[in-house]
């Protein structure tokens, strides 16, 4: 490998997309616009369906009888109290019902547990507050909310661009050239990288100054995962874009492939008590493993030995992705 030649077609890569004022644009801008909506307008809890975990059996059960005929509302078995707790804490289900000792628990910056409250007030049960300080739904979402940005970026970014290098003939003029296919990619790669670093921080530390994330963990951890969830999504972006000559099936391939892993990565909502099948599917998406690992740090403060089967699962999504797209790839 030439370090000359790759740094060449990096720099050029590099210059395309800062000139392409419409991309950089939509980068900056997108993410920041969702994060603030988020912090400041949703907040009416308009969605039907809401999740509320189930602890014990006891006669007692008849009290809350109408309550749990409540349409809408997705009520969940639980057996470890204290878990169950903290997913309240995190958003992660919108109030916890404890049968037994005829009391719940509600985060009360949630929306969604707000009104489920509200359901529960003509029974008279006991209000238990959530363990540590409460978390707000934008802290939560965030981390999805970047990720999914990096997602689009790097699927786009690589995947979309060598497709139309192809079509239009540019990869087969290089190819004359003593560039080698790995340079190239390697360049691709490393310029993608580079953007979606200095993007993703960059809105991260402006819409945090106004917002004021809730950040527990490392940065330098974060920016780790960051690194490993950009590198993953880029190598599926190269895998997609190794042999396709069609803009518009490499669009239609990349949409295939972003929109799963929007809907189930996490990303607006949690998984908790969705079908065995969605959960397990999630698992085999990179977006859901960044996204998950982000979360931890930022909220619970989690440490690299809490997240190293994220981060390994990251990496060897990026291995074998790189692998195959490096294998199958062509010049025209």
């Amino acid at each position: 490998m030439s370090i000359r030649r790759f740094l060449a077609a990096l720099q050029a890569r590099n210059l395309e997309f800062l000139r392409d004022r419409t991309a950089l644009g939509w980068n900056l801008i997108m993410p920041v616009l969702i994060v603030m909506g988020f912090a400041f307008a949703f907040s009416t809890g308009q969605e039907e369906l809401y999740k509320v975990g189930l602890y014990g059996q006891s006669d007692q059960d008849l009290a809350v009888h109408d309550f749990l005929q409540t349409r809408y509302v997705d009520f969940i078995p639980v057996d470890e109290l204290e878990r169950m707790i903290e997913k309240v804490d995190r958003h992660q289900i919108d109030l916890l019902l404890d049968l037994k000792n005829n009391r719940y628990w509600v985060n009360s910056t949630s929306p969604k547990g707000y009104l489920l409250e509200q359901l529960l007030t003509p029974y008279q049960l006991k209000r238990e507050a959530v363990s540590g300080s409460e978390i707000r739904y934008v802290d939560w979402v965030i981390p999805g909310v970047l990720g999914m940005n990096i997602m689009f970026s790097a699927l786009f970014g690589v995947g979309y661009v060598i497709v139309r290098y192809r079509k239009n003939g540019v990869l087969k003029r290089l190819r004359a050239t003593p560039l080698s296919a790995f340079e190239f990619l390697s360049a691709q790669i490393a310029s993608r990288l580079l953007m979606i670093v200095a993007v993703t921080v960059l809105v991260y530390a402006g819409t945090n100054l106004v917002v004021d994330f809730r950040m527990i963990g490392s940065y330098w951890l974060l920016f780790l995962i960051l690194v490993l969830g950009a590198l993953s999504m880029i190598s599926v972006g190269l895998l997609v874009a190794a042999r396709i000559t069609s803009e518009e099936a490499a669009n239609g391939l990349l949409n295939l492939i972003s929109w799963p892993m929007m809907l189930l990565s996490g990303v607006w909502f949690s998984l908790e008590g969705s079908h065995p099948l969605v959960q397990n599917l999630a698992l085999a998406l990179p977006l859901t493993h960044m996204v998950d690992a982000a979360r931890v740090v930022m909220i619970e403060g989690a440490g690299l030995a809490d997240v190293t089967d994220q981060l390994f699962t990251l990496f060897l999504f990026t291995l074998c992705f790189v692998s195959i797209g490096s294998k199958t790839f062509r010049w025209e």
